[in-house]
């Protein structure tokens, strides 16, 4: 049995209903297979990088869990050829990691920092 986590962005227009049905079918491979539900942790609504599919917004979901890889190769399978699924990544989780809440996101325009003001980077200790 190993730790997974899927990184699932679901089409922002899809029903709730749809997107719980989803949620659950994965839940539902993953204790079928004997695998452990170690959580789920939904994002949101968030912006994407770039447009895929015509769509500029997504739904995220993370999840965490653990199965054999048999199982994680079937719940990717299925991933694929379902409906509302924009994109997904499945990845091995280190050990020892841990997922806090979803990054904050960035207002569109807003600087990432602050510039540093000039000087603010000189050592004046050694002068």
């Amino acid at each position: 049995m190993n730790e997974y986590e899927i990184m699932l962005l679901l089409d922002p227009e899809l029903a709730e209903e749809r997107a719980n049905e989803i949620i659950q079918r994965i839940r539902d491979s993953v204790e079928g297979a004997q695998g452990t539900w170690d959580g789920h942790e939904p994002w949101g609504r968030r912006r994407l990088a770039y447009e895929i599919g015509h769509k500029t917004e997504a739904v995220y979901h993370l999840f965490l869990f653990t199965v054999p890889a048999e199982t994680l190769a079937e719940i990717v399978r299925v991933l694929k050829i379902t409906d509302g699924v924009v994109r997904h990544g499945a990845y091995k989780r280190v050990k020892g990691s841990t997922h806090t809440k979803a990054p904050a996101q960035v207002a569109v325009g807003a600087p990432a920092s602050a510039p540093a003001e000039d000087g603010d980077d000189i050592d004046t200790a050694s002068e």
